[in-house]
């Protein structure tokens, strides 16, 4: 079987134009994809054009070299993992502190079981946990003992009575 030059000839620049083409589009994608890609990870237009301008200079070494360089990670995981050390921040920060040896302790806690600060105090009338700033349990409205009773109203007053009929009036 004997093949005809002419057709050989034909084969071959076929072959050369579909190389040719199929070696533009890759060049052409990859600087497509380049740009996409780097677009996703920074803000920069100096590294975008650079991105982009070393890939389409230098085909394949370029995108080689254009991976090794690349951000890390896209701005949107960026925006995720400040989101997350955010998150954490904030949980860290709504822990509750023992005031006297600053470790972490729980909100229903009297006491720190490590220094034994006080943390908070029971209302002796209805057994309510209060703040230990409080001088009256907002619960039963029972004065918390330990307060003074010139704090509660002037010496020269009476006393107001703490009842069921003057709070319903105030």
């Amino acid at each position: 079987m004997n093949l005809d030059p002419a057709v050989l000839k034909q084969l071959s620049m076929f072959a050369t134009g579909f190389s040719v083409a199929f070696l533009a589009a890759l060049w052409l994608s990859l600087i497509f994809w380049a740009f996409r890609d780097i677009r996703k990870r920074t803000r920069d237009p100096f590294m975008r054009i650079l991105a982009v301008v070393v890939v389409a200079v230098l085909f394949l070494p370029g995108i080689l070299i254009y991976l090794i360089l690349r951000p890390p990670r896209t701005l949107e995981e960026e925006y995720q993992q400040s989101l997350e050390e955010e998150a954490l921040l904030q949980t860290i920060e709504d822990a509750a502190i023992c005031p006297g040896c600053n470790r972490r302790i729980e909100s229903s806690w009297l006491a720190c079981p490590n220094c034994y600060t006080l943390l908070k105090k029971q209302c002796k009338t209805c057994g309510k946990v209060i703040a230990l700033p409080w001088n009256l349990c907002p619960y039963c409205a029972s004065p918390v003992e330990g307060v003074q009773r010139d704090q509660v109203s002037s010496p020269d007053e009476e006393p107001l009575p703490l009842d069921d009929d003057f709070l319903s009036q105030a």
